[in-house]
């Protein structure tokens, strides 16, 4: 079981696909990880400036932060297995 205390932050991505394969080898390889998403357009850390303004100017690529945790004792296992993935 992953829990605040023994994880380890595996990877950071901004592409779902990315995202998706690494979950899938991670899925392939029996190591249990979790993922964190984060939205970038938050209205607290934008300070509500998108209701004023839309979304003009702003990236849609980076809209989501996926942060990828393994357990601590599968980190060396998992970082080899990005070595592998494009």
């Amino acid at each position: 079981m992953i829990t605040i205390l023994n994880r380890r932050e595996l990877t950071t991505t901004f592409s779902m696909e990315k995202m998706s394969r690494i979950t899938g080898r991670l899925d392939q390889e029996r190591i249990p990880y979790r993922v964190r998403t984060v939205g970038r357009q938050n209205a607290a850390l934008s300070g509500a400036s998108r209701s004023r303004s839309g979304s003009f100017g702003i990236n849609t690529d980076l809209e989501r932060q996926y942060i990828i945790y393994v357990h601590r004792k599968d980190l060396e296992k998992a970082g080899r297995l990005l070595t592998g993935l494009k």
